[in-house]
């Protein structure tokens, strides 16, 4: 379990676990972890853990939340990455789960060349439309349906430079793009695979409409999804 390491000056105040899938940070005494400081915010960022990964967000603070003396308002957190709130330093500390296997809860990162130059164009001129998030079950395969079990899904990437790569959604949680700049994480749960936009000026696209941010969206067999100008695929797998 990750946790997060409160000090004031270079002193260690505490360690709180990140054992909620969100967890607040902020002045007001409701906050799970609680500043009494008139330079942070009563709500000022929140972490949003899914499975073993998290992810920070700033909550349109007054002052501010900063990540390794830059300025962030979504950030992907990295192990050892030192969340900066006035004189308060919380410093994230991503520990090994012993009880599982290093393929259940390792990250796939697809390292896209073309994001960063995707990056650097303007976005598609032509209008989309928000969509809110939606659970149906995505269609299964004949042979998943009598083994009971969730189809694995692939994604091929269409664009960029690396156009052709295909990879399969094995893992519990899967990230798309580069930590930093543009992320999104496809999760694989019992009632299919769901897409949310984690970190970066954009929620992806999927089939031509733009997702809500922080929200999961359910895949279908053969969505088209855009991330930071890239294309990929999504599809079931027989």
């Amino acid at each position: 379990m990750a946790k997060m390491i409160l000090s004031v000056e270079g002193v260690t105040v505490k360690e709180i676990p990140l054992a909620r899938e969100r967890t607040t940070i902020g002045r007001k005494p409701n906050n799970d972890i609680r500043i009494d400081n008139l330079a942070i915010s009563g709500e000022h960022a929140a972490i949003i853990t899914m499975l073993n990964d998290s992810f920070l967000e700033d909550l349109d603070s007054t002052n501010g939340t900063y990540v390794n003396g830059r300025p962030v308002k979504k950030h992907f957190l990295q192990d050892g990455d030192v969340i900066e709130l006035a004189k308060y330093r919380l410093k994230y500390v991503k520990e090994a789960n012993e009880n599982a296997g290093a393929d259940t809860e390792k990250t796939t990162v697809l390292r896209q060349e073309a994001v960063r130059h995707a990056l650097e164009q303007p976005m598609d001129a032509a209008p989309v439309t928000p969509v809110a998030a939606v659970e149906p079950q995505p269609p299964m395969t004949a042979s998943a349906k009598l083994r009971g079990q969730l189809p694995v899904a692939s994604i091929q990437v269409l664009s960029g430079n690396n156009a052709g790569r295909e990879v399969d959604l094995t893992k519990t949680l899967t990230t798309l793009g580069k930590p930093g700049v543009m992320v999104a994480a496809i999760a694989r749960r019992p009632l299919g695979y769901f897409i949310t936009h984690v970190e970066g000026p954009q929620p992806p696209i999927v089939g031509g409409r733009l997702l809500e941010a922080n929200k999961p969206y359910a895949l279908m067999d053969h969505d088209i999804i855009e991330l930071g100008g890239v294309k990929m695929e999504f599809f079931l797998k027989a």
